[in-house]
C-alpha cells in the first residue's frame, strides 16, 4: 500500500477533488479510529517494507516445502509411482519403458508381431540379426527353418543354397564343428548376436530398410580349442517387406564396425566362458 496522497500521515490529502472545492480549500476533520469519519474505515498503521518481504518469504518457503512433500509421494514409495494414500495411481516414472509393447507371438523360434510402423521394423530387423547369428544356423535343418521364418519366400528360396555352400564341411572344421554342426563332446560352440542400436534408412509403410550396429561372439570354448570364443562389431543393413501381416526381410548386406577400442579387461578362461554360456540365455525379444 503506498503512502502517498497522505494515506499514512495525519496531513490532508492534496491531491484529488476533497482538497478544494469551489476554489475554496476545505478542511476534513479525521474522526477516532473506529468511527469512520471519513468513509474508510479505522486508520491502518504503516506496514514496513522488510515487514512485507519477511512474510512473503515465509510463503515460498511454506510452498515449496508442501511441493518437496508431495515428490516424495507421502507414503514412503520414495516418488517411484506407487499409489498414493487415496489409493490412486500416481504417474509413471521418468525411467519408466515407453512404446509399443513386446510382442507375444512367435513364429518358429523368432518373435512375430511387429509393429506395421517404423519401431515395428526395427524390432524385427534387431530380432532377425539375433536369429542370424545363432548357433543354429550352423546346422542345416535349423538354418532352413530360421531363413524361411525370416525372408520372404522368393529371397528365402534364392539364400537356402549359398548358403548351404557356405555353410561348408570346411568351414565347419576351422571352428571345431564336425560335418553335421556339432561341437566336439565336452565343448561348447558360441554364437551370439548382440544388437547395441538400430537406424532406419528409410520407411515408406509397406517397405523399410534398418541397420542393426550388433556386437558378435564366436568361437569354440573348451579343452584344447584353437579357435576361442571373440567378439566382433559389425552392422547388418536390411530391406524389409510388409507381407502376410508382418515384416519379411527381402534383402540384406554387412559391414565391418563401428569398433570401440578394445578394453583393459583381461580374457576369460575357458572354462569361465563356458559357464557363462551356460548361465546367461540369450535374449528372445531384441529392442
Amino acid at each position: 500500500m503506498s503512502h502517498d496522497d497522505g494515506y499514512g500521515s495525519d496531513s490532508g490529502r492534496t491531491g484529488d477533488g476533497y482538497s478544494t472545492l469551489g476554489g475554496t480549500r476545505q478542511t476534513r476533520t479525521r474522526l477516532p479510529d473506529g468511527e469512520g469519519g471519513d468513509g474508510y474505515g479505522p486508520r491502518r498503521p504503516a506496514r514496513s517494507s522488510r515487514s512485507l518481504v519477511t512474510v512473503v518469504g515465509v510463503i515460498v518457503l511454506l510452498l515449496a516445502a508442501i511441493a518437496f512433500a508431495n515428490m516424495g509421494g507421502g507414503d514412503g514409495d520414495g516418488g517411484n509411482g506407487a499409489s498414493g494414500s487415496n489409493g490412486k495411481k500416481t504417474d509413471a516414472a521418468p525411467t519408466a519403458p515407453t512404446g509399443t509393447k513386446p510382442v507375444t507371438g512367435t513364429n518358429g523360434e523368432i518373435p512375430s508381431g511387429f509393429a506395421h510402423d517404423e519401431q515395428g521394423a526395427q524390432s524385427a530387423a534387431s530380432n532377425f540379426a539375433v536369429a542370424l547369428g545363432s548357433v543354429g544356423m550352423f546346422t542345416k535343418d535349423h538354418r532352413h527353418a530360421i531363413v524361411d521364418s525370416i525372408y520372404t519366400s522368393g529371397a528365402a528360396s534364392k539364400l537356402k543354397g549359398p548358403q548351404d555352400a557356405a555353410y561348408s564341411p570346411g568351414f565347419l572344421q576351422k571352428l571345431g564343428l564336425d560335418a553335421e554342426g556339432n561341437a566336439p563332446q565336452g565343448n561348447t560352440f558360441v554364437s551370439r548376436t548382440i544388437p547395441v542400436g538400430t537406424k532406419v534408412e528409410s520407411f515408406g509403410g509397406d517397405t523399410a530398410k534398418v541397420s542393426v550396429w550388433y556386437t558378435g561372439l564366436i568361437g569354440m570354448s573348451g579343452p584344447g580349442s584353437t579357435d576361442p570364443v571373440t567378439t566382433s562389431w559389425k552392422t547388418w543393413t536390411v530391406e524389409l517387406a510388409w507381407t502376410d501381416g508382418g515384416w519379411r526381410a527381402v534383402s540384406d548386406t554387412q559391414r565391418d564396425g563401428p569398433a570401440p577400442v578394445p578394453g583393459d579387461v583381461a580374457a576369460s578362461s575357458s572354462d569361465e566362458i563356458s559357464k557363462a554360456v551356460e548361465e546367461y540365455g540369450g535374449f528372445t525379444y531384441a529392442r
